[in-house]
């Protein structure tokens, strides 16, 4: 190889590294010429295929600038994306093709980004899927819901909630006509004037003394006519 600084046409090297864990070999080399070190970094070429049909080197760093931009205003690190980019050209890679259309690039970043922002992940497939209408943004939304049942939680605690107030109205309504009949129930059994079958009515003779009878033995009433 040349070296970048003088033009000599060979270089020695000095170290040798793997890279990108494993996907790229790094390598430390010196001209023996003017005795600079410069670093090279080796890995399978892998070509991508544009739409207009002109070819480029495949990019993780194109990859996650198109990514970046679907999560603007997500909480996503920059961590995240740096992973994220990993997946998709190990995804990529692993197809063993070497070269590869931009459509196949785009199907390898929408799992990954599935997993990592579901909103960025509906604003990438809007625009790698073409959606045109509502419907299909509702179909989109409707497979996330199936995907990611945890992702419609605050609906579906809603949902929950309006159940369980539903379930536990009919028991308090229960509980109060429960309460209605007792209390009936009471004022049937002790209507004015009328002795309660608990036996009030034996206490209330024994503490007058018993029946308050005429002298001839008649009833009270009676004896006053």
């Amino acid at each position: 190889m040349h070296c970048p600084f003088c033009r000599h046409p060979d270089s020695r090297v000095v170290d040798s590294r793997t890279a990108d864990d494993g996907a790229a070999i790094r390598r430390r080399r010196q001209c023996p010429h003017c005795s600079r070190r410069f670093t090279t970094v080796e890995n399978a070429s892998l070509t991508v295929i544009k739409r207009s049909g002109v070819t480029e080197p495949f990019s993780r760093d194109k990859v996650i600038a198109g990514v970046r931009k679907a999560c603007q205003g997500r909480p996503v690190t920059e961590d995240a994306l740096a992973q994220l980019g990993q997946r998709v050209e190990e995804a990529v890679r692993a197809t063993g093709s070497a070269e590869l259309s931009t459509h196949d690039v785009g199907l390898a970043i929408l799992g990954p980004l599935q997993d990592l922002d579901l909103v960025a992940y509906l604003r990438f497939a809007s625009v790698y899927k073409a959606f045109e209408s509502l419907e299909d943004f509702e179909a989109a939304i409707a497979e996330l819901r199936q995907a990611h049942p945890r992702a419609a939680g605050p609906e579906a605690q809603g949902d929950e909630a309006a159940t369980g107030r539903e379930d536990t109205g009919a028991p308090e309504e229960t509980g109060r006509a429960a309460k209605g009949r007792a209390a009936g129930g009471e004022a049937q059994s002790a209507p004015p004037g009328v002795p309660s079958p608990t036996g009030g009515g034996a206490r209330g003779e024994n503490s007058r003394g018993g029946p308050a009878d005429g002298a001839d033995g008649a009833p009270a009433t009676a004896a006053a006519d």
